[in-house]
């Protein structure tokens, strides 16, 4: 077993990462063990860079143990860059942890300084060539080729001709050596992305009241259904942010099923949000800074209003209900059937998030008015096993038996043959059979005037020496 990680009174009696736990022991008999938790460490680190979103929007992790912020265009705000890491590090600080920070030009040089620390020079780039190998984050085997030539800092490898350390140390240790020189860098991955319209709001004395925050908020919704609107867009998917004074965030979002962009609405669907929190949002020492973002926009057609002020826009008000209650009930409890393209009945649809289509499926054509339903209006799934009586093992039934009741076939239509899909082996399997076997469907009447979907499943002979038979639909 090794160490993942060592504190600072550690650290003070020569322990160190990967060393090995026997001896670490041996330099301390007294050493306090704890079980490295990896996830939970993640977790954490996610949480916090979700935290940095106050100071910009384009946060992301950096390795196992750092975060890294693109504050191009966000210092200002701060009173400056030096003023805005000052911040980070006093809110991080407050949660008990060690920070060392960097500020630089590319990503790659922010992450060297912060965890090697050398002597200020005039300017970043001779601070930079103060750095040892290690800082270029090659391989072990590398950073160790590099000392023995007597290469032990950045300015060291910069002095030499690219072509010669290529040639020698491979292409990879002269793009770190540029990506840190600020030559070249890798693009940042935020970990959100940046959304098409972005609103903060700070606030010079925190909010104490959620009520409050909220009535905010429907101002920002209200610029952000201005910014909407003269794009031509409403909004699928609100996002809201509520900044702590202490360094916390919580954050809301709402989807709709038809792009939006009334304020009123966007507000009613928040509070819904909060109304069905497990937790309610706690103000705690109040909120400083407020941020709606709308990370989804659609176009949205502007909508005619009738003469006695209602708008004509159809399907609205089951959309604002579907919107609702996908809050109330949760994103996945509502849901709405959308064609598959599949020739197998039980496979011909799914179950989508309601809020995910925006209008209801076309299901392709229904028949003329009057004409009996191809389909059934209530589908088992799976099908149910049925005794058949029939004139020939490959002909129409005409007595069955279901649920120990027996039918009397008058009339049947059929039948109509579905093959298995060979490309999707199971589909059209019953019962455990493997690849799915042939289906002839009859819609038949019993006596009663009671209509039934029935179906052979094999064809006699070429698949199987006994087909079976299946009930799989009622039609009234």
């Amino acid at each position: 077993m090794r160490l993942a990680s060592v504190d600072a009174d550690g650290l003070a009696i020569g322990l160190l990462p990967a060393m090995t736990l026997a001896d670490a022991r041996a330099r301390e008999p007294d050493l306090r063990v704890f079980d490295a938790q990896p996830h939970a460490d993640q977790d954490w680190l996610e949480r916090l860079c979700d935290g940095c979103g106050r100071y910009t929007p384009n946060a992301a992790l950096d390795g196992p143990d750092g975060l890294m912020l693109d504050i191009s265009g966000c210092d200002h705000l701060w009173g400056g860059e030096e003023a805005l890491a000052r911040d980070a590090a006093d809110r991080l600080e407050r949660y008990g942890m060690r920070v060392r920070h960097a500020i630089a030009a590319s990503p790659e040089a922010a992450h060297a300084l912060a965890r090697f620390p050398v002597p200020p020079a005039p300017d970043e780039a001779a601070t930079i060539r103060r750095l040892p190998v290690e800082a270029l984050r090659l391989e072990d085997e590398s950073a160790v080729a590099l000392r023995r030539a007597g290469l032990r800092t950045v300015g060291d490898l910069a002095a030499r001709p690219a072509a010669t350390l290529a040639a020698r140390f491979g292409a990879e240790a002269v793009d770190a050596l540029h990506a840190l020189l600020g030559l070249g860098h890798r693009p940042l991955a935020p970990r959100r992305a940046s959304p098409a319209i972005r609103i903060d709001r700070r606030f010079a004395e925190p909010i104490g009241s959620t009520a409050y925050a909220l009535k905010r908020l429907e101002e920002m919704a209200t610029e952000a259904g201005e910014q909407l609107a003269e794009r031509g867009q409403g909004g699928r998917r609100f996002e809201a942010v509520f900044f702590r004074s202490d360094g916390l965030a919580f954050p809301l979002r709402v989807e709709t099923g038809l792009p939006v962009r009334d304020a009123p609405s966007i507000l009613r669907l928040m509070r819904e949000r909060i109304d069905a929190l497990s937790d309610p949002i706690d103000p705690g020492f109040g909120f400083d800074m407020l941020r709606l973002t709308v990370p989804l926009a659609e176009p949205m057609a502007a909508t005619q209003l009738a003469l006695e002020g209602g708008e004509a826009r159809k399907g609205e008000s089951v959309a604002a209900l579907v919107d609702r209650l996908s809050i109330r009930a949760g994103r996945g409890r509502i849901q709405r059937l959308v064609p598959r393209d599949s020739h197998i009945p039980e496979q011909a649809q799914l179950a989508l998030p309601a809020v995910e289509v925006r209008a209801p499926a076309d299901w392709g054509p229904v028949g003329e008015p009057g004409d009996p339903p191809l389909r059934p209006i209530h589908l088992f799934d799976p099908p149910q096993s049925i005794d058949v009586v029939a004139g020939v093992p490959d002909g129409p039934p005409h007595r069955f038996r279901w649920r120990r009741a027996l039918h009397d076939v008058v009339r049947f239509e059929g039948p109509e043959r579905i093959a298995p899909e060979w490309w999707r082996a199971k589909d059209g399997a019953i019962e455990g059979d493997s690849i799915g076997k042939t289906r002839d469907y009859y819609r038949v009447e019993d006596a009663r005037g009671r209509r039934y979907w029935l179906f052979r499943h094999g064809l006699y002979g070429a698949e199987t020496p006994d087909p079976g038979w299946y009930l799989h639909g009622l039609f009234a």
